[in-house]
């Protein structure tokens, strides 16, 4: 983690949040998916939530984006209730770029096409559409596969080629979705530093959901732990990782993620 987060540079402003949500509850049917959830992002905080797979990480994320809709509670981006914004709405006014697990990206098309078929959707400035995708072709290393089709990429070159492409919106939160899913050793350590250098560059809000506890508390500031439907620990990294809670629920006693 040391080797990580060393360079962040911590701001002494009241730290703002950027997303809230206030008693949320969420059911499919008889079955309860969020139990009375609460929590809060921050402006500028790179957030981890984490927990087994189907325990509601992405739903979280759903809820977020207005994809879906919770049965009681509030949701808020900066300090605004977001519930009666339709999901295309809600991502455009409040900023918010989104990476899947899976795919987010046009198989046949080459890296270059793909970043600019979203730009003619999203860059509303013309004139600024191939700078910016210049950028950030730049930025992700990805100059020599300008012109390879995105179903020939390793899963480290899509990863950063969807990423790319949510930033095209110059979002002012970046939701990822296990986004440590399926990586090799290297090339998680090379998202992890893509994602602080995002963070320290840009002052992005970056909210991680994984199951992978060590790759995840990398790179975050905070990070929570669901279980059972509920919120069972929240806290720094290592607070996370003494935490009795979060030791009975996720991590077990041996657990290091040093």
């Amino acid at each position: 983690m040391g080797l990580i987060k060393k360079f962040r540079i911590k701001s002494h402003k009241k730290p703002s949040p950027i997303i809230s949500f206030e008693n949320i509850n969420l059911s499919y049917g008889s079955r309860l998916i969020l139990d009375n959830i609460n929590f809060k992002i921050n402006e500028g905080q790179i957030f981890g939530m984490l927990g087994p797979n189907g325990v509601g990480k992405s739903t979280i994320f759903n809820l977020i984006t207005g994809l879906i809709q919770p049965n009681s509670g509030k949701i808020k981006l900066n300090n605004t209730d977001v519930l009666d914004y339709p999901i295309y709405l809600r991502t455009k006014k409040f900023h918010i770029g989104y990476v899947p697990q899976y795919g987010g990206y046009f198989n046949d098309l080459t890296l270059y096409q793909n970043l600019k078929a979203i730009a003619e959707i999203v860059i509303n400035d013309k004139g600024n559409e191939d700078y910016k995708i210049n950028s950030l072709i730049s930025k992700f290393e990805l100059e020599n596969l300008k012109n390879v089709k995105a179903k020939f990429l390793s899963g480290g070159q899509k990863k950063k080629l969807v990423i790319a492409l949510s930033l095209l919106s110059d979002p002012k939160v970046l939701l990822l979705d296990e986004c440590f899913a399926a990586l090799d050793v290297l090339t998680i350590k090379m998202l992890q530093e893509i994602i602080v250098n995002l963070q320290k560059e840009s002052n992005i809000t970056i909210c991680i959901c994984d199951h992978q506890a060590r790759d995840l508390l990398a790179c975050v500031d905070k990070a929570m732990i669901l279980s059972n439907c509920k919120i069972v620990a929240e806290g720094s990294p290592q607070e996370l990782v003494n935490n009795i809670d979060a030791k009975s629920a996720y991590f077990g006693d041996s657990f290091n993620y040093k």
